[in-house]
């Protein structure tokens, strides 16, 4: 077996590259979680009422005909909502976001 040590530019080398790699590390988690100092406060993901797919009893709150949320009578009522991650709900079949005015 040989037992001497790699040259020296091997050894920058592995350092560059695991040194390299915790940086990444540590971008992706300040980035993706609030782990780090300087992480955003909250996170907030964008939300949509996306009207007509609620199931029955599965809706997430009231309308004109009662209060509470899980009261739908029906499934796919169109007055009856769930809320949905933004752009979402325009990928389910019969679901529609109602806009300020309609």
């Amino acid at each position: 077996m040989n037992d001497a040590a790699p040259p020296r530019s091997h050894r920058i080398g592995n350092a560059v590259v695991l040194g390299s790699a915790v940086i990444v590390a540590l971008a992706a988690i300040q980035r993706y979680t609030h782990a780090l100092p300087g992480s955003d406060s909250s996170f907030r993901l964008s939300r949509e009422r996306c009207y007509g797919v609620a199931r029955a009893g599965q809706n997430d709150c009231g309308t004109a005909r009662h209060a509470c949320a899980g009261r739908a009578a029906r499934d796919n009522a169109p007055d009856e909502w769930i809320s949905l991650p933004a752009g979402t709900c325009s990928r389910i079949a019969g679901g529609r976001v109602k806009t300020s005015g309609v």
